[in-house]
């Protein structure tokens, strides 16, 4: 079994980002070894899916101890994605010849990763909606919706599991992205540490049986998935050591813009397209966000904080037009929003950490 220093590195890496970040590191870690390091798709997928065994029930065992996981809803998404990723696994080796299932495998996980960006924004802006949500209701003296009887809806859950897990045994990429958006949809009311839990939990029978499948059809290399776990252990415990000082919010941003480069890559964008269409994500999306993300909070948390709603969103939005938004939204997130956190942060709330 040869070890791969390069990309035990690579893994340090990763697992520093998804330790810091939550960010699931299968959407990180697989186009990295397709990228970088020129593995096919099947081997990069099937190894990856190999090391998560590993990975997946430490971060699992941590939220059973904190009793954060809902195992009603762990039931039935298992239900449906455990044998959905085994049969995921099947479909992806059985698309053609060797070069065909790699290729048509690159353009899937392209895709994917195109949907994990966008699940990924959509969940930050969820979480923060809930948070300021919840920061009123307990200045109001109200109770929060996570207090009430969680009312768990079999069939839709059973179907968001077949479908999670199918992506996930082909590409392994989703346990963290698209299966945690669609429970963030069908139960509002439940927090984020119980969320993250839930699906770090449902995710170790799922990521089981997707790499038994991988193990069975596919072609996992064992010491490209030694050399992963190498650099991944240490590197998800660090991050998480500094992920309560870390700014998230520049990092998730990032992560993301990596993603998008990495999913039209895989898709075979060009090196000039490519170039062009990440310099207009850069100095339009990033405004369009933090205009959105600065019109969604309340008018006495901008009076507290001693700033001009009108003018950051104005900034931000009017520059998005002209594509000169940019600066104003790096100085909104490193400047602004600090402020305005900080006055919100004063009633306090439930810890809602993203994945």
């Amino acid at each position: 079994m040869h070890i791969d220093p390069l990309v035990a590195v690579a893994g340090l890496i990763v697992g520093f980002v998804v330790g810091m970040t939550g960010m699931g590191g299968g959407a990180l870690m697989t186009p990295i070894l397709v990228l970088l390091f020129k593995f096919t798709a099947p081997t990069a997928v099937a190894s990856d899916l190999v090391a998560a065994i590993v990975m997946k029930p430490v971060g699992g065992g941590v939220h059973i101890r904190k009793k954060t996981v809902k195992w009603g809803l762990v039931k039935w998404l298992a239900l449906g994605s455990v044998p959905a990723a085994f049969l995921g696994a099947y479909v992806s080796n059985s698309l053609g010849d060797s070069q065909t299932v790699a290729d048509r495998l690159k353009i899937i996980l392209g895709v994917v990763l195109l949907l994990a960006v966008g699940t990924m924004l959509l969940k930050a802006w969820m979480i923060g909606r809930q948070t300021r949500r919840d920061r009123h209701t307990l200045a109001a003296g109200g109770i929060l919706a996570d207090a009430k009887p969680l009312i768990v809806k079999p069939v839709p859950t059973v179907i968001v599991g077949v479908l999670g897990g199918f992506i996930v045994g082909m590409t392994s990429v989703g346990s963290g992205s698209l299966i945690i958006i669609a429970m963030m949809t069908m139960y509002p009311m439940l927090r984020g540490t119980d969320l993250v839990g839930t699906d770090l939990v449902q995710a170790v029978p799922l990521v089981a049986a997707a790499a038994l499948g991988q193990i069975i059809f596919g072609h996992p290399e064992f010491g490209l998935s030694a050399s992963i776990l190498i650099g991944s252990i240490p590197g998800v415990y660090m991050g998480a050591k500094l992920s309560s000082s870390a700014p998230t919010v520049v990092i998730r941003a990032s992560l993301a813009f990596v993603l998008l480069a990495s999913g039209l890559k895989l898709l075979n964008v060009g090196t000039t397209q490519l170039g062009i269409v990440l310099a207009i994500v850069a100095l339009v999306a990033l405004p369009v966000w933090g205009a959105l993300d600065a019109a969604a909070r309340p008018h006495p948390d901008w009076s507290k904080a001693g700033l001009s709603r009108r003018v950051w969103v104005g900034l931000q939005a009017i520059g998005a037009l002209f594509g000169i938004g940019f600066g104003a939204a790096i100085a909104y997130f490193a400047k602004a929003r600090p402020k305005l956190e900080a006055v919100a942060a004063r009633v306090p709330v439930p810890v809602t950490p993203e994945h």
